[in-house]
């Protein structure tokens, strides 16, 4: 089975969720970011400070979590599909409130249940971690 690379049209899906994502992140707007997590017992988020395992475990941490810096800024974000089903985002962060570097990487999956919010993008896995800027 030969599977597609980074299909132009796919890329684009991808990078417009993940957008949505991070303008949700930066605005603290929970609703989003929930609507754009699986909300399945699979889901796993390897965040700073914390580990949730299950989408109602993502959505209670955001509830309660401090936002991120309304300064945060993105640095050489990968998009990288495989099909038309499968990517992953991997993206560094800085911002005002550390003097460190931010690492985040997530794996998105096309759920045809999830609709057409986002094109039935959502992620499935998350990880973001912190380390002295190289």
């Amino acid at each position: 089975m030969t599977l597609e690379l980074n299909r132009s049209e796919v890329v684009a899906q991808v990078e417009s969720a993940f957008e949505a994502y991070e303008r949700a992140l930066v605005d603290n707007d929970v609703e989003t970011m929930n609507t754009l997590f699986w909300d399945s017992p699979e889901t796993v988020r390897y965040g700073i400070a914390e580990i949730q395992h299950g989408g109602e475990a993502i959505r209670r941490w955001r509830e309660t979590c401090v936002p991120v810096p309304r300064s945060r800024r993105l640095h050489r974000t990968v998009v990288t599909t495989f099909g038309a089903d499968y990517a992953t985002v991997s993206t560094e962060f800085t911002s005002d409130a550390t003097p460190l570097t931010g690492r985040q990487m997530q794996t998105w999956a096309r759920l045809r249940e999830k609709g057409a919010a986002f094109g039935g993008w959502t992620i499935v896995a998350a990880h973001v971690s912190l380390i002295e800027p190289v």
